[in-house]
Order: structure tokens, then C-alpha cells, then sequence
């Protein structure tokens, strides 16, 4: 393998520029996971952050290793459809068990999402006899 002494300029310049961008799309995502309040809000920063900066460290892989093997290198983009599926369906997964515990234990503070008129009046109905 080549050293990365002899990775030319005008790889070098635009591999670090999106090697930053993806370092901080995933520092304010984490900064989103500790700032937000809740789960369903938490849950929400991390992975636009993993998503996005996920993708502009393997653009910058894909760059540099292009330069240096003068050819071009397409691995990152099997990882990238990877991660793409992966961490919006995780996140669903997540959210949906969330919900799932967090009605089943009656708590209040979980978004009441009603399929018909009828279960929307019904739960407003149990808000205000809770609030009584």
C-alpha cells in the first residue's frame, strides 16, 4: 500500500475539507443526543449525523484512494447503500419499541398518534379525565 505522503494536492485539499464536515455533522448530532429532551426528539439528531457525515468521510475515502491507486476505488459505496438502509430503519425500529413500551406503561407524555375520529376522542377523553 502507498503511503499517504503521495497523495497529490488537489485530492488532499477536498479529502480534508469533507473529512471535516463529516467529523462535524457527527459532533452536532451528538450534541443533539444530549441536548434534546426526549427519546422521540433524541433519537432524531444522531442519525442525520451518521448519515450525512457517514457519507462525506467515505466520499473523502473514495477520493484519496482513487488519487492513489489511479483507479477508481468504489468499496465506500457498497458501505454507504449500507448505511443508508441500515440507519433510518434502526431509528424506526427504536422509535416504534419506544412507543410500544411507553403505551403499554401508560405514560402520558407519548405522542398519541389516532387512526380514526372516534380512538382521538377517545384518548382526548382519558388526557382530560387524567388532568381532573
Amino acid at each position: 500500500m502507498m503511503p499517504l505522503e503521495n497523495v497529490p494536492a488537489w485530492a488532499a485539499v477536498p479529502a480534508a475539507i469533507l473529512v471535516l464536515a463529516g467529523a462535524s455533522l457527527a459532533l452536532i448530532g451528538s450534541v443533539g443526543l444530549l441536548r434534546l429532551r426526549s427519546f422521540y426528539e433524541r433519537v432524531h439528531a444522531p442519525t442525520l449525523g451518521t448519515s450525512m457525515g457517514m457519507a462525506c468521510v467515505l466520499l473523502a475515502s473514495m477520493i484519496v484512494f482513487s488519487a492513489l491507486q489511479v483507479r477508481p476505488v468504489l468499496h465506500e459505496l457498497l458501505i454507504a447503500v449500507f448505511m443508508l438502509v441500515t440507519t433510518p430503519v434502526t431509528l424506526m425500529l427504536l422509535a416504534r419499541a419506544s412507543l410500544y413500551r411507553d403505551r403499554a406503561e401508560g405514560n402520558d407524555e407519548v405522542p398519541q398518534v389516532a387512526a380514526s375520529q372516534k380512538e382521538a376522542e377517545v384518548v382526548e377523553e382519558r388526557a382530560e379525565s387524567g388532568m381532573r
